[in-house]
Parts: structure tokens; C-alpha cells; sequence
């Protein structure tokens, strides 16, 4: 009878530990890691969106890869003002591509998006929190949407502004989504005079 008791001590101990580890493990896979507001991944890369050591004005579109219109649009848009800029302007733009689905869009993903539509373009992702603290941080309004019977499974409903800010990532000003880049093209030279380094 002792040993029995002492069998099932050690049966309830082991028990306890097995599943203590197991549950860590899990934990440990949906807790996103920690990392600050400004280091994005792109590619295979880190990335500090605030470089002070970087005087460029980021020019930031939040959008997703899967989206079927309004994101392709707003790019090609960016794109086509970035070709029209003088080269002495776009030295001194960073155009910035920052998805609002890090769920499926991976860095190599986005960043592979963003260079589809021009170079120059950084396609960025965050974790969930960074996503959700940057949007909150610019006034980015954005909202999953569940999609019965799609292969896609959900979208993400959001708003769509060309986001200019200081190197230090205070907002200057933020330009609507446009079907065309010549109102664009015209508010570049005045962003980067918002910047003295730049101009």
C-alpha cells in the first residue's frame, strides 16, 4: 500500500510537470515577442522606421498584401509620383510600404509586394501590437472582416492616406488616397522642406 501511494505520488508529479511544460510551450507560440514601436522587419532584415541617422521623409502607405483594389491603386499611384519627382527629391523621400496583416503577410512578402510596384519602396511588417500601436499612432482606421465560402478567409477594411512624417515619426501631414499622382507630386517638395537637412 506505500508504495502504491508513493507510485502515484510520482505518476501525479510527473503529470503535473509534463503538463506545465507543455502548456508553456504553447504560450510561448502565441505570445508575440516585445519589440519597439519603430523596428519593423522587410525582407531578412530589421528595420528602424525612426533612424535619426536616416534624414529622409517617410512617405508611409498602411495597406495589405491580399488587398483587391484600393491598396494596388494607392501603390501604383505612389509609384508613378515617385517617377516623376526630380532625383534630388527622392534622395530624399523614403517611401514605405507597412501592412495591416502581419498574419499573412510575412517581411520577404511584403517587402517582395512593395518592390513589385517600385524599387524604392520598403515593404514593411510588424508583430499584432506594433500593427495595432502604429495605427493608433497616425489615425489609421482598420477592421478584419470574416469572409464566408472565400479562400481568403477574411479582409481588412481600412482607411487610405499617404502618411508624410519627420525622421523622428512625428506627422506632418497626410495626403487621401488619389487615383492620380499629380497631387502628390506637388505636395513632395513641401514635405521635404519640412525637414532642414533635406532641403
Amino acid at each position: 500500500m506505500k508504495y502504491q501511494w508513493m507510485i502515484l505520488a510520482i505518476a501525479l508529479i510527473t503529470g503535473l510537470t509534463t503538463s506545465y511544460i507543455l502548456d508553456s510551450r504553447d504560450a510561448s507560440r502565441t505570445v508575440e515577442p516585445d519589440y519597439p514601436l519603430n523596428i519593423l522587419e522587410s525582407g531578412n532584415e530589421a528595420v528602424d522606421l525612426y533612424n535619426p541617422k536616416d534624414p529622409r521623409i517617410r512617405m508611409v502607405y498602411f495597406g495589405y498584401t491580399q488587398c483587391p483594389d484600393v491598396c494596388p491603386t494607392s501603390l501604383a499611384v505612389m509609384s508613378a509620383a515617385l517617377k516623376q519627382i526630380p532625383t534630388e527629391q527622392l534622395k530624399n523621400l523614403w517611401p514605405i510600404f507597412i501592412t495591416l496583416d502581419p498574419e499573412r503577410d510575412t517581411a520577404i512578402k511584403t517587402a517582395n509586394y512593395a518592390k513589385h510596384f517600385h524599387s524604392a519602396i520598403s515593404g514593411m511588417t510588424g508583430t499584432h501590437k506594433q500593427t495595432k500601436a502604429l495605427a493608433d499612432k497616425y489615425g489609421v482606421l482598420y477592421l478584419r472582416t470574416d469572409l464566408k465560402d472565400s479562400a481568403l478567409e477574411y479582409a481588412i477594411d481600412h482607411n487610405s492616406y499617404f502618411y508624410f512624417l519627420l525622421p523622428n515619426g512625428e506627422l506632418i501631414d497626410k495626403v487621401p488616397h488619389l487615383l492620380n499622382p499629380a497631387p502628390l507630386v506637388s505636395v513632395i517638395p513641401d514635405m521635404i522642406k519640412s525637414v532642414p537637412s533635406a532641403t
